[in-house]
């Protein structure tokens, strides 16, 4: 129980999702406000038994909750737009990854070593050793160097799937007939885990997705190992 607790909690790992929680709270900080506002002149409307007879006009009062909510949501666009370019935009990647989504697995290949291509199935539950998580672990994690940027390629060749890592702050479509890209800088090693978050068929909940980040030591002699195989 407590290693699925670490799991649905799992600490982000990468810029993009520390500004996107950054985000989320700014955004929730002011919700938080406006409803507290809101609720305190709710309340004093009912509870008031005086009657203000200019009240149908004042002009000062619609004037002011017609900018206040403009001025908010100009404030947000601008954070808005920065997350999103952040995301989007590639400067110099070390390594680019192309994913293709199948029914019903992943299939990965290495642009940069045209040796290393692997399909990545669900691990059955008679194969799971006892740290794994079932219906999340697979026979071929994805192997990225850490610190590094990474450019991954999403697309698929049946149909619509969804490749999504949450921990990572990573979501993308993967669309027949079209290339997605995404960016990938994480900041610690380990392993996280994300699965298909689009309903891509009966069999949707078992293609899972399980990424390993390790240094450049161990990826230069997991590259080895695996061109050697």
């Amino acid at each position: 129980m407590r290693s699925w607790l670490q799991f649905i909690l799992q600490d982000s790992a990468s810029p993009t999702i520390n500004i996107l929680i950054s985000f989320h709270h700014l955004i929730l900080i002011i919700i938080v406000i406006l409803l507290r506002i809101i609720r305190y002149i709710i309340i004093f409307v009912i509870k008031n038994n005086f009657y203000n007879r200019t009240i149908k006009e004042a002009h000062k009062t619609e004037l002011i909750w017609t900018i206040i909510p403009r001025i908010i949501l100009i404030s947000l666009v601008f954070p808005s737009l920065r997350l999103l370019y952040l995301i989007d935009e590639l400067n110099q990647p070390v390594i680019t990854i192309k994913i293709i989504g199948h029914q019903w697995y992943w299939r990965y290949k290495y642009s940069d070593f045209p040796h290393i291509m692997f399909d990545s199935f669900i691990t059955h539950d008679l194969h799971l050793n006892k740290r794994e998580f079932r219906l999340l672990e697979v026979d071929n994690r994805i192997v990225i160097l850490i610190l590094t940027e990474i450019r991954l390629l999403v697309t698929a060749s049946d149909v619509i799937h969804a490749w999504t890592i949450p921990s990572i702050g990573l979501k993308a479509d993967a669309i027949p007939g079209r290339l997605n890209q995404l960016r990938l800088i994480i900041n610690r090693a380990g392993i996280f885990y994300g699965q298909c978050s689009e309903s891509c068929g009966a069999n949707h909940s078992f293609i899972p997705i399980a990424i390993e980040f390790i240094n450049i030591d161990s990826f230069i002699k997991w590259s080895k190992i695996y061109s050697s195989n």
